[in-house]
């Protein structure tokens, strides 16, 4: 995990950043399918969906996630078995990131007019049976690991 303000910001542009690619193109498909044009569509969203989730990210879910997690979830004794601590984090990030950034995402495609809570509801949804399962199956991991590698070369 992140020991300082540099390694977080490293670990949350990783994260972030891999998980808002994939994001964004599975909800694009969804709602567009595959289709010419594809990949300009995912990357003329792809800078302003990174700030917004890298904003949210540091400055309200993380913050927040971590306040909850350490003062009403933590047991001391995960500290022998940090992968706790890392799968409880991430699950607790998914939920708080699927849950705004669905609303971001509803905003960008319909509309601030058209949002409702139907509307959300199958965002929210559809949203988290992806993004649960990317992040702690496969981004999570990736960008812990190369945190690791991080740390290591400061250290040596």
């Amino acid at each position: 995990m992140p020991r300082n303000l540099k390694e977080e910001l490293l670990f949350t542009a990783m994260m972030a950043g891999l998980m808002v690619i994939v994001m964004e193109t599975y909800n694009i498909v969804l709602s567009s399918g595959i289709k010419v044009g594809l990949v300009m569509e995912i990357l003329k969203g792809y800078p302003l969906a990174l700030i917004v989730a890298a904003i949210l990210d540091l400055a309200l879910v993380g913050p927040l996630v971590k306040f909850i997690f350490f003062n009403y979830i933590f047991k001391p004794e995960w500290k022998q078995t940090p992968i706790k601590i890392a799968l409880s984090i991430s699950t607790m990030m998914v939920l708080g990131m699927v849950t705004l950034m669905s609303v971001f995402g509803i905003i960008v495609t319909f509309g601030f007019n058209n949002l409702s809570w139907g509307l959300y509801g199958h965002a929210w949804l559809t949203n988290l049976i992806v993004a649960l399962p990317l992040q702690l199956v496969i981004v999570g991991p990736i960008c812990r690991f190369l945190l690791m590698k991080f740390q290591t070369s400061k250290d040596a």
